[in-house]
C-alpha cells in the first residue's frame, strides 16, 4: 500500500493553497472528485480581494482575511497572477445607513484595517459617479483577482515542491489506527487504498459529507450544512464605475453590490437563497429583485442591459446571524493528524494563504 505524509481532500482555492504550502515541508497529494480544480465555490464568486472590514474582531475570518490579503498580493506578484488593487467605495443612502457606515469604519480599525478614508462630496462623486449616496468611505486595499490563475499558481507551487494533484478521485472513507489513516479512494471507478499520517478535509461544500466518512471522528464535531445560493448579473455596455461599489450589508451577506472583473466588465451580486440541494441553474425571475436593489444606489441603471450571468453556492453553517470559519485539529476533536475545515465561504479566497499558514502551524511544521 502506498504511503504518504499528507493527503488533502478538495482542490478548491483553500485546499490548493494548503497543499502548495505543506509541500514545502513534506510529500503531499491533493485529490479532487471533479475533472477540474475549483469548480464550485472557488470559481463562482466575485473574485474580490477583501480588506477585512465586516467581520467580528476576534473571529478567524478577520484574522485570516487581514493577514491573507497581504500574503495574496505578495504571492500574486511573485507568480504573476493577474490582480488589481482597484479599491472599493462603501456608500450609505440615508442618515440611518450613515450611522452604520461609521460603525463599520470603527469595526475595520479594530480589525487592523487602518486605511479607510471618509470621502468628501466631491471625492464621492468622483469615485462613485451616478450613485445615490449621502456618504462614502474609500477602501484602497480592496482588489480583484483572477481566481483561476490564482489556483493555477498554487498548483505550480505544489509541482515545484514535487507535490501531486490527482483529479477524478473521490474520497470514500478513512480508518484511523491511532498512528495513521488508511484512506479508500475511488479513482475513475477503481477503488484503492493509501496510507497517510495527515489527512486534511478541505472539501468545501462536501466537507461535512467527507467528515462523516472518517471513522474516528465523533459526529458532534461535524456542524450542520446549509446551501446558500447567490446569483450574479452582468451589465452589458458602458458604465461609469472604475471601483467596486458596496451598499450597506444585509442580513445574510454584503448585499447586491457592484463589482468589476479585470477586463472592466460590471457585474452585480450576489443575492441569497437557501436551497435544499446543489443547483447552479440561473433564475431569471431574480432580475426584478436585482433591479430594485441596484436602483436604490444607481438610479440610472438601464435594466435592459442587465443579464443573468452565473451563480455560486456558499457553505453556510447556520441560516441566521454571522458565522465564522471552523478549522479543527486534534485539540478540538482528539484525532491526531486530522484537520477539518468547515464553512469556508467569503473571504476564503482572500484568506487562502493565511488559512494554509494556520494549518501549517497546527501541524507544527513551521
Amino acid at each position: 500500500m502506498e504511503q504518504i505524509e499528507t493527503l488533502v481532500i478538495g482542490a478548491g482555492a483553500v485546499g490548493l493553497a494548503i497543499a502548495a504550502t505543506l509541500s514545502e515541508y513534506n510529500d503531499v497529494i491533493i485529490i479532487e472528485q471533479n475533472s477540474r480544480f475549483g469548480e464550485h465555490t472557488s470559481s463562482r464568486n466575485s473574485e474580490v480581494v477583501h480588506a477585512g472590514i465586516y467581520y467580528p474582531t476576534d473571529s478567524l475570518k478577520t484574522q485570516l482575511c487581514v493577514t491573507g490579503k497581504a500574503l495574496l498580493y505578495k504571492h500574486c506578484q511573485r507568480y504573476h497572477v493577474p490582480v488589481h488593487k482597484i479599491g472599493k467605495v462603501l456608500i450609505s443612502s440615508n442618515e440611518h445607513e450613515t450611522a452604520k457606515l461609521h460603525t463599520l469604519v470603527k469595526q475595520a480599525k479594530n480589525n487592523g484595517v487602518s486605511d479607510l478614508q471618509f470621502l468628501s462630496p466631491i471625492e464621492l462623486a468622483n469615485r462613485a459617479p451616478q450613485t445615490k449616496a449621502v456618504a462614502g468611505v474609500w477602501s484602497p486595499s480592496t482588489g480583484i483577482v483572477d481566481s483561476h490563475q490564482l489556483m493555477l499558481s498554487y498548483l505550480n507551487k505544489l509541482s515545484e515542491h514535487n507535490g501531486h494533484y490527482v483529479s477524478n478521485t473521490q474520497f470514500i472513507s478513512a480508518q484511523f489506527d491511532g498512528l495513521q489513516f488508511i484512506v479508500t479512494l475511488n479513482c475513475d471507478g477503481e477503488l484503492f487504498n493509501i496510507k497517510c499520517k495527515t489527512l486534511i478535509n478541505a472539501a468545501g461544500l462536501f466537507a461535512q459529507a467527507c467528515a462523516q466518512k472518517i471513522d474516528a471522528l465523533a459526529p458532534n464535531y461535524i456542524p450542520a450544512l446549509h446551501y446558500c445560493k447567490g446569483q450574479y448579473f452582468s451589465y452589458q455596455g458602458r458604465h461609469p464605475f472604475k471601483h467596486l461599489i458596496y451598499p450597506m450589508p444585509e442580513q445574510h451577506g454584503l448585499g447586491i453590490h457592484a463589482t468589476l472583473d479585470l477586463a472592466g466588465q460590471l457585474k452585480f451580486g450576489p443575492d441569497t437563497e437557501f436551497i435544499s440541494h446543489l443547483d447552479y441553474s440561473p433564475n431569471i425571475k431574480a432580475k426584478t429583485h436585482f433591479v430594485n436593489a441596484i436602483i436604490k444606489y444607481w438610479p440610472q441603471l438601464d435594466s435592459e442591459r442587465l443579464q443573468i450571468s452565473y451563480s455560486g453556492i456558499r457553505p453556510k453553517l447556520q441560516k441566521y446571524g454571522s458565522q465564522d470559519f471552523i478549522i479543527q485539529d486534534h485539540t478540538t476533536h482528539g484525532v491526531a493528524g486530522l484537520i477539518n475545515l468547515f464553512g469556508i465561504e467569503s473571504p476564503g479566497l482572500t484568506a487562502s494563504l493565511a488559512i494554509a499558514k494556520l494549518v501549517t502551524n497546527m501541524l507544527k511544521l513551521k
